[in-house]
């Protein structure tokens, strides 16, 4: 399966990936873990990225789209792949069309505004790996270590209040509107995102049409 996960910030869609990459036996390919890394190592292309990031801001098509095409081009993802953060505007779904990468299912996580504010207080994620965890719906087993390769669980720079809600902002005006894109191909289901996080593993699983 060649899906592609949308919702808005902090909706969940780091862990409903992992939980779907294990199930379908498909690599999840974030663009956020990519774009991090680079301002991590302080790349050229990272350098370029951070700034928009930590305000909040999309990065530029331009360089999100030559990034994601590398990717789905190695050997890893010739059998399905799981698209996390990309597309992010019309403008981009419509390059990955045109691409030719074939999209089966867009799956949109639903979650009110309200509930993402209070979600992003509480995520972590792994300095190392990138492995997303949150204090209280996906904990740890150790308590501010990855489960996957003990590196040390962080909050992100741009998990701040005002930043987050200018996230939100930018999610709705540039982002949401790929959904209607979709729905006109067919491909768009919808799953809501509950407070426990089995309750939402179940609603994209029933979305998909993959057993409950």
């Amino acid at each position: 399966m060649n899906l592609v996960l949308m919702g808005p910030p902090g909706a969940g869609k780091g862990t409903q990936g992992e939980i779907l990459s294990k199930r379908l036996g498909i690599d999840t390919i974030s663009t956020g873990v990519m774009l991090r890394t680079a301002i991590k190592e302080q790349t050229e292309v990272g350098k370029l990225a951070e700034g928009y990031i930590n305000e909040g801001k999309l990065v530029p098509d331009d360089v999100i789209v030559k990034i994601v095409k590398e990717r789905l081009a190695k050997p890893d993802c010739a059998n399905g792949f799981i698209l996390d953060g990309f597309p992010r505007t019309t403008a981009q779904a419509e390059a990955l069309t045109k691409s030719g990468v074939r999209i089966d299912k867009v799956l949109s996580l639903e979650v009110d505004d309200e509930k993402i504010v209070e979600r992003l207080s509480s995520r972590r994620e792994c300095s190392k790996c990138g492995a997303p965890y949150n204090v209280i719906s996906n904990k740890p087993a150790q308590e501010g270590k990855c489960d996957k390769c003990g590196g040390e669980l962080i909050q992100r720079a741009d998990d701040t209040p005002e930043t987050i809600k200018n996230r939100l902002n930018v999610y709705h005006e540039q982002t949401e509107p790929i959904k209607a894109y979709y729905d006109k191909l067919g491909l768009l289901v919808t799953a809501k995102g509950e407070e426990k996080l089995e309750d939402t593993t179940a609603n994209v699983a029933k979305a998909l049409g993959l057993e409950v």
